[in-house]
């Protein structure tokens, strides 16, 4: 199915877990100078060391426990297992088409860089700056998210232990600002420390699983098949249970959020070609596998629908009172939480590393406001301005949450929308760029960069599984778009909506008119650098 061409690299894949030598980014510097752009980033991370860290910002088993709200309301227990397969093979076939491109351009600017090789050229600036702003908008909300669902998890955790602990909205807030920095301070390390970083937390990410998932089955009582696979409930109000149902698969989609990652980080990846699109799909494939068991497993230990919804209004996530049900020990439960606390910490390292890639590489191409700053670099060649900016935005979002935490907990229904507007953009081009025959060999020695010129990459899938697949990912992103919006229960008050849609438009609105006012004239796209 897959096809990997091994001619661009003499050594094949032997080197890729290996560190770094002269000859490799020597080898990743003259594609990346192909595309338009200087090396500028230290290249510390192999696939190893990138499989940890798209893992981890993944965080799949992890995020099914957090995610599971929305699918029990909307859903119940059948609902969060058929929504999650139905995510899980969509993201696969996204991820997939997304693969290709990295293997084309494996650039930090990702989709918007993408859109303008592919787009007409008379709206490929235009579709660029677009994407580009739904793409800074994504991460800077996922990021946000991440440290909110850390907040609120560690507190839940607190009542866990101590039930006469409430939760205060400041208090929140300061937690998520005390993760941020960590993410920060680990995002200002050099690269190779992240590398390594990342690939402990691989481990970790592995071993905890199984450290979860052991006591919780063994001592739980289960649930009987029919309950989990067709047991469907309705508790947000809806006309119908198909409603219901596709209603809740937006959030359960959360789970599978923050792949591409790797994308972002291209130009600090060795033999990025092929790297980049092998971490997309192991990572989707392994996160997958593992959370699609762990849903079952939760699912299947859900004694008590009721009480676990009811969680929700004091320890915020159902997992902790299925996990305190199923070991009947408080000790257990929050050391079983405190693992999953951990490795939601250790994500936050990872988006961050991914939200300040993307806000520098718009920069470097003069598409934000004070560029000229963003794209500094420190003396270890990290984007350090923009990663303090985006913990910043992170700071200033996260006092949302002393008004309202229904709108910061919106932010992840913000991010999934974003996240695939882009994705939707991406993959339509490039089934049209496919299916008119304008893609050339991996062998052919040509510019890519604003001129209509493509060329596969050394990693594709072979035809007709190619178009098939990118066909069927454009479907699903706008299948997923369209449900991203919908509140979660009905009649919707201002309390209940879901106001991801009005910040999602605001910012597809403020972008069109400032480039037709301003940044049509400064702002071409991929600048050229060499």
């Amino acid at each position: 199915m897959f096809h990997l061409d091994q001619t661009s690299h003499p050594d094949g894949l032997q080197s890729v877990d290996q560190k770094s030598s002269e000859i490799n980014n020597q080898n990743d510097d003259a594609q990346l100078r192909s595309l338009g752009k200087r090396p500028l980033l230290n290249r510390g991370f192999g696939f190893l060391s990138m499989l940890g860290l798209s893992c981890s910002a993944l965080l799949s088993w992890e995020g099914i426990l957090v995610t599971s709200i929305a699918g029990l309301s909307n859903g119940g227990p059948a609902g969060v297992i058929w929504g999650f397969l139905v995510n899980w093979i969509g993201t696969i076939s996204v991820y997939c088409t997304l693969a290709e491109l990295a293997s084309m351009a494996p650039t930090a600017g990702g989709q918007y860089h993408w859109v303008a090789m592919m787009a007409p050229a008379s709206y490929n600036n235009f579709l660029a700056y677009i994407t580009a702003w739904l793409t800074v908008l994504a991460w800077q909300a996922l990021a946000i998210s991440v440290g909110y669902i850390i907040a609120t998890m560690l507190q839940g955790i607190v009542v866990l232990a101590n039930p006469a602990y409430v939760p205060l909205p400041w208090q929140t807030v300061l937690i998520i600002w005390a993760v941020m920095l960590f993410a920060v301070v680990m995002n200002s390390t050099t690269s190779r420390i992240l590398a390594k970083f990342e690939g402990l937390i691989l481990v970790l990410h592995l071993a905890g699983f199984f450290g979860v998932l052991i006591p919780m089955v063994y001592f739980a009582p289960h649930n009987e098949a029919k309950v989990v696979f067709t047991g469907f409930l309705n508790e947000g109000g809806w006309s119908s249970q198909t409603l219901s149902f596709f209603v809740g698969i937006p959030t359960i989609a959360g789970s599978l959020l923050g792949a591409d990652c790797a994308v972002h980080m291209s130009e600090e990846i060795q033999f990025a070609a092929i790297v980049v699109p092998r971490a997309l799909v192991y990572t989707v494939v392994i996160n997958g596998s593992l959370a699609f068991a762990m849903g079952i497993a939760l699912m299947f230990c859900l004694s008590d629908v009721t009480a676990a919804l009811e969680a929700q209004t004091t320890m915020f996530y159902p997992f902790l009172e299925i996990f305190y049900s199923s070991v009947q020990s408080t000790t257990g439960a929050c050391l079983m939480a405190g693992i999953v606390l951990v490795l939601a910490v250790a994500s936050s390292v990872g988006v961050y590393a991914s939200a300040s890639r993307m806000l520098w590489s718009f920069s470097r191409d003069r598409g934000l406001p004070f560029d000229r700053y963003l794209v500094k670099l420190s003396k270890n060649s990290l984007p350090v301005v923009s990663i303090c900016v985006t913990l910043g935005i992170t700071m200033l979002l996260s006092l949302i949450a002393l008004g309202s935490s229904v709108a910061l907990s919106a932010l992840l229904s913000l991010a999934i929308a974003a996240l695939f507007s882009s994705y939707l953009l991406v993959c339509g081009l490039l089934l049209w760029r496919r299916t008119t025959g304008s893609i050339q060999s991996h062998l052919t020695s040509v510019e890519v960069l604003n001129s209509g010129n493509l060329r596969w990459g050394p990693w594709r899938i072979k035809e007709p599984l190619g178009t098939l697949n990118n066909m069927f990912a454009c479907i699903y992103s706008i299948f997923l778009l369209f449900w991203s919006f919908w509140p979660q229960t009905t009649p919707t008050t201002p309390e209940t909506a879901n106001w991801s849609l009005l910040v999602f438009g605001a910012v597809i609105i403020f972008s069109v008119v400032w480039y037709a006012l301003r940044a049509r004239h400064y702002f071409k796209g991929p600048i050229k650098e060499v």
